[in-house]
């Protein structure tokens, strides 16, 4: 059994993500927005980020990708390792790594191409946060052993509750998991000052440590599917490690709240549980039943994944389409947006597609 093989879920699992990610949302919104059903509603209330506390569908895309990030690093850096290959060449991949993910996502959520520093953002976008997790656990996964990287996920944790709750805050008092109430969000202001987005109710800066922590659950899931284990006790045990996740994110949940929004240590096991549990289904299906023939439009959009990702912020498809669609209006209706949604979305695939077909695949 090959590598290759192996990774072919991951592939497919990084695809699904990123389809939610360029299309779903605004899928979902524009439908509900046309029909108005309760059935449409539900689809449109999961694709969408709740106030604060608890969790929806929608708040498992990001981590995912972070997961699907981490899954990959045992057979990237594992084989350079086994080839044994410098760790310095490593080390420059690593942080030319970064330093390409951190302007992606200044360009693609921090005004960088408005060239005004009054509107630029440092550190408020995905592409960010998978630069963190990616760089500590790949750090983590050349120096550290299987025994300490699980002791270093669960240090991530617990200092990310401690630091979420022992602070102190100026005219507030003890930090407390509320908007404008905790330490994440205050530390990020006293750090990136102006250079934070204004309002923002996200944290960055002391968030590393959940982006970390859900960056080595994916490690530990790509570690599993590496492993010389029959296939099947693959499957079944990233379904128990999915299980035991959700279960321990609800657990620590009830004196540690899920909220997405400053990434809480009990979200990063409940919604690693849950990344857990897709990769099992997703391993299932593809590498163990052999049904892949209908993987093929997530493939062409998980191998280009950065790209999709980049050009579905940077370019409005939508109203792109709007122009080729020019005249439907009138007889769509209420469900205008929702073909421009498809339309847009049918572009954007044909260029991952036309790359695919091209054999272009660009990789940081």
């Amino acid at each position: 059994m090959g590598d290759s093989k192996r990774i072919a879920s991951i592939d497919i699992l990084r695809g699904f993500d990123m389809l939610m990610i360029i299309f779903a949302d605004r899928f979902f919104a524009s439908l509900h927005k046309g029909s108005g059903t309760p059935f449409t509603g539900f689809f449109a209330e999961q694709f969408d980020h709740p106030d604060w506390f608890g969790s929806t569908f929608y708040d498992i895309i990001m981590p995912l990708f972070l997961f699907v990030v981490g899954a990959v690093i045992p057979f990237s850096i594992g084989k350079k390792i086994e080839q044994e290959v410098n760790n310095s060449v490593i080390y420059r991949k690593l942080v030319k790594r970064f330093l390409i993910l951190f302007v992606l996502g200044w360009i693609v959520q921090g005004n960088l191409l408005a060239f005004d520093s009054a509107e630029f953002s440092v550190f408020n976008n995905t592409l960010q946060a998978i630069a963190v997790g990616y760089f500590f656990s790949v750090l983590m996964y050349v120096h550290l052993t299987k025994k300490w990287r699980y002791i270093a996920f669960a240090a991530c944790l617990l200092t990310y509750i401690g630091l979420l709750t022992l602070p102190s805050l100026p005219e507030i008092g003890r930090s407390r998991l509320l908007p404008d109430e905790n330490y994440a969000i205050y530390f990020d202001r006293l750090i990136l000052g102006r250079f934070q987005e204004y309002g923002s109710q996200y944290s960055w800066v002391l968030t590393g440590f959940g982006f970390t922590a859900t960056t080595l659950s994916g490690l530990f899931a790509g570690e599993l599917i590496k492993s010389r284990l029959p296939r099947k006790q693959v499957a079944v045990r990233l379904l128990v490690y999915g299980i035991v996740g959700i279960l321990l994110g609800f657990l620590v949940g009830q004196f540690h709240p899920i909220v997405k929004k400053i990434w809480t240590s009990s979200f990063v096991l409940a919604s690693s549980g849950v990344c857990f549990l897709l990769m099992a289904l997703f391993y299932w299906i593809i590498d163990i039943k052999g049904k892949d023939k209908w993987t093929f439009p997530l493939k062409v959009i998980g191998m280009n994944a950065i790209t999709a990702y980049v050009l579905s912020h940077v370019f409005n498809f939508s109203e792109i389409s709007n122009h080729i669609l020019f005249g439907l209006e009138q007889y769509t209706g209420d469900y205008h947006e929702m073909i421009l949604a498809i339309g847009g979305f049918g572009i954007l695939y044909f260029i991952l597609w036309y790359m695919y077909k091209k054999k272009t695949f660009i990789k940081i």
